[in-house]
This record gives C-alpha cells, sequence and structure tokens, in this order.
C-alpha cells in the first residue's frame, strides 16, 4: 500500500500535475453546467410534488428564470465547491475582475468585435468544405414567439446581459485564468475556447462561438480584465437578439 502511494507520488510530478488539472479543469466547467440542470431539475420537481402551478407560469419568463438560475447556480458550484471543500480559493485576480472599466475596454471593444466577424467568417468558410457540413442552423435560444413588450425585455435581459457576463466569468475569467496558470497560454486559449463552441450545440453555432472565444480570449489576456470582452459578447449577442427577433428578414436576407 505505501509502495503504491509513493510510486503514484513519483509519477504525480509539478509537471504531470499541471497536466492533470488542465484535463480536469475544463471538465469541471462543463460538469457544473450538468450538475446545476440536475439541481434545478430537483427543485422544479419538488414544487410540482408541492403543487406549484409552474405550468402556468408564462414560458418567456420560466426561461429568463431558470437561465439565470442555471448560470448562478453553475458559479456557486465551479467556483464555491474547490473553496469549501478542497479549500482552493479563487481570487477576483484569477477571474480578471480585479479593476472597474477604463477607456481602453471600449476600445478594444470594437476592434474586438470587427476580429472576431472576420475570423468565423474564414472559420465557416472552411467548414463548408465537408459536405455535410450546415451553416444555416440557428441556435435555440429557449425564447419563442415573443408578443408582448415585457417578453422581448425578458429575452433581451437574459441574452445579451446575463449570458455574456455569466459566460464570460466561468470561461474567460474561470476557466482561461486557471488554465494559464498550468499550460502555454495559446494552449489555455483553444481548450477554452474548445469547450465554449461545443457547449453551444450544432457544428455552425459551435464554430462561430469558437472563433468568438479565441477573440474574447486574447482580449483579456491583452487587458488583464473581462470588462472589453464582456462588451464585444453583449455586442455579438445585441446583433444577434436583433436579426433573429426584431428583424428576422434581414437575416433570411442575408442568408442567415
Amino acid at each position: 500500500m505505501f509502495q503504491n502511494s509513493s510510486n503514484l507520488r513519483i509519477w504525480l510530478t509539478p509537471t504531470r500535475n499541471k497536466w492533470v488539472m488542465a484535463i480536469i479543469l475544463p471538465l469541471w466547467v462543463y460538469a457544473s453546467f450538468l450538475l446545476s440542470q440536475v439541481v434545478l431539475g430537483a427543485l422544479i420537481s419538488i414544487l410540482i410534488l408541492v403543487k406549484v402551478p409552474l405550468a402556468d407560469l408564462n414560458q418567456t419568463i420560466a426561461t429568463t428564470v431558470l437561465a439565470a438560475l442555471i448560470y448562478s447556480i453553475s458559479l456557486v458550484i465551479v467556483i464555491g465547491l474547490p473553496r469549501f471543500v478542497l479549500r482552493r480559493r479563487t481570487t477576483r485576480q484569477d477571474v480578471a475582475l480585479v479593476r472597474p472599466p477604463i477607456w481602453t475596454d471600449f476600445v478594444f471593444a470594437p476592434a474586438g468585435l470587427v476580429a472576431y466577424f472576420v475570423l468565423s467568417f474564414l472559420f465557416i468558410y472552411v467548414a463548408n468544405i465537408v459536405p455535410s457540413f450546415n451553416p444555416q442552423q440557428i441556435q435555440d435560444t429557449g425564447f419563442n414567439a415573443l408578443s408582448q413588450n415585457y417578453e422581448y425585455v425578458l429575452a433581451f435581459l437574459t441574452l445579451v446581459i446575463i449570458a455574456p457576463i455569466a459566460e464570460e466569468t466561468l470561461f474567460r475569467g474561470y476557466l482561461l485564468g486557471k488554465l494559464i496558470k498550468v499550460v502555454p497560454v495559446w494552449l489555455a486559449v483553444l481548450v477554452t475556447s474548445a469547450l465554449f463552441g461545443f457547449i453551444h450545440g450544432a457544428w455552425n453555432v459551435g464554430i462561430d462561438t469558437f472563433a468568438l472565444s479565441i477573440v474574447l480570449s486574447i482580449v483579456r489576456l491583452k487587458t488583464g480584465s473581462l470588462w472589453a470582452s464582456m462588451l464585444i459578447h453583449m455586442a455579438k449577442n445585441g446583433i444577434a437578439f436583433y436579426l433573429l427577433f426584431i428583424n428576422p428578414l434581414l437575416l433570411h436576407t442575408l442568408g442567415g
């Protein structure tokens, strides 16, 4: 038994330990999303058992609440559990939120948005070589048949404000911040972006968000903060919101 423990310590050198962490960290972030849905599912089941009339809840309100809860629970799990169980504390420095926004963040934002559009176009163009690739798949946002003004406001709040803040904190904040401590920066950016693209589902959406994440990661590293990447993410989602819900005819005109 002691011999095996000694062998394990010899095998798990500092270098190997870093590469193990490079595998565990993205898996942990992905697991936090899955666990948050399990927790939320259990909560919904309890509410149904105690006869709470969830079926009567407006779909747009329900989607907004569920999205906010999933992001909140994911953040609590991914940051909170390691702190209280393993005593591994995540600092504001780790997630690049140590300073308020400054004027350079607003300069990087439009430049980063343009860079994202160019990179995404190039990736999608290359992907079109694959015969089975469908560039016209649309991501399911969870919001359908919006009609009332408040429904548009809730959808905008969820997709353009809540999602970018939560996703930047989880991916370009927590995950990228942890990974750059254990692997080369280029690999940390690729791993973060690959996971970010993967969780968005459809291939064309995944490739697009992979390109977005590369730009967001570089901007986060260049500015030392999440603010510029949050602004880029919000702008990107804002444009998508306009094309999907405000002027969908323009999306079809553009071939979306």
